[in-house]
């Protein structure tokens, strides 16, 4: 029988770490094989690990040390936090945990700040400070567009830019939009909404009417880039999975001097009609290895939304793998 104890000092700081009910502590039991239990030493609390197999013990122990760094700087630890820690560690990953605690992004209306939560957030953000344009390709709740935006906010407070573009396809605009009410602008809102929401957070609604008036930042469907220029401006291209390659195109040519170029998309949700190729797509494959320009990939691991949702990514992704092989195996079998 192996054992590791870990000082915690306070019972506030302990009851971060068991979670509501012990769940959190439950999760890492179940994930390591092991038995966890706070005792009450002269000192403060204490953490109790043991279990049959000293490398799950371990494991644990290096998971309850980090959620109680966790738990020290915030009031609340996240589930889908402990979850990531856990993965991150026992897939041998856990150093690269110690990046996630750089500085701030940026700092939101409401005063809370904007970090990276994971490490593939991490690298992402880094890569567009410090690149012209960037690829952000990944499943949905990875925090493409939000982090983008982030990024975007503090470049044009900081004065590296003048204004922000944001763009995304509208591909129904031939067919559904014509049936909404309203003028154009009123038709196109709703394909923009998610652009609207990461803005309002960041800068709040009426600071936001204010920029968008005086021509600070604009919110545009992809179509009304053609024909233009864009000089020290940061242009984020969002949904980009939905735009032709001749939309595609012509965004990554819009960009001009002093200027930053975001584009986020999920290769797995394209609504393009059928035998249509998405632009992003091939331009991942097109200017990959081009000089100032990364192509960033997030995975499932990087979902910083409930958790169910990373599940449900991963059971899609299975999902689609067996289609693939049960169609590859048929086209074997007509071959023969």
């Amino acid at each position: 029988m192996s054992k590791e104890v870990i000082k915690i000092g306070h019972s506030d700081i302990t009851a971060r770490i068991f979670g509501v009910g012990d769940a959190y502590v439950r999760e890492v039991e179940a994930a390591f094989g092991v038995d966890i239990r706070n005792r009450s030493e002269s000192s403060g609390d204490a953490i109790l690990i043991t279990g049959e197999s000293e490398e799950s013990v371990s494991f644990a122990a290096r998971v309850i040390e980090r959620l109680r760094e966790e738990a020290e700087k915030s009031e609340e630890i996240p589930e889908q936090r402990v979850s990531y820690i856990i993965g991150m560690i026992r897939d041998g990953e856990g150093g690269s945990l110690e990046a996630l605690d750089g500085s701030t992004i940026c700092i939101t209306s409401r005063g809370k700040p904007i970090k990276a939560k994971t490490v593939g957030q991490k690298k992402y953000v880094e890569a567009i400070a410090k690149n012209t344009i960037v690829l952000g390709v990944g499943p949905a709740g990875t925090g493409k567009t939000f982090l983008a935006v982030a990024m975007a906010v503090k470049a044009l407070r900081n004065g590296d830019v003048n204004r922000i573009v944001l763009t995304r396809p509208a591909i129904e605009a031939g067919e559904k939009l014509g049936f909404l009410p309203g003028d154009l602008q009123s038709k196109i809102d709703p394909y923009l909404r998610p652009l609207y929401d990461a803005l309002y957070e960041m800068l709040g609604a009426e600071n936001y009417a204010k920029m968008a008036e005086k021509g600070v930042i604009e919110v545009a469907p992809l179509a009304y880039m053609r024909g233009r220029t864009l000089d020290d401006s940061f242009i984020i291209l969002d949904e980009a999975q939905n735009a032709t390659p001749e939309q595609m195109k012509m965004f990554l040519t819009r960009l001009g001097f002093h200027s930053k170029a975001v584009v986020t998309g999920d290769l797995t949700q394209t609504d393009l009609p059928v035998g249509q190729k998405s632009g992003l797509a091939m331009a991942v494959k097109i200017i990959a290895g081009i000089p100032d320009i990364v192509i960033h990939h997030f995975s499932d691991r990087d979902v910083v939304r409930h958790k169910l949702v990373q599940k449900i990514i991963l059971a899609y992704e299975r999902f689609e793998r067996e289609q693939a092989q049960k169609s590859h195996v048929q086209r074997k079998g007509n071959g023969k």
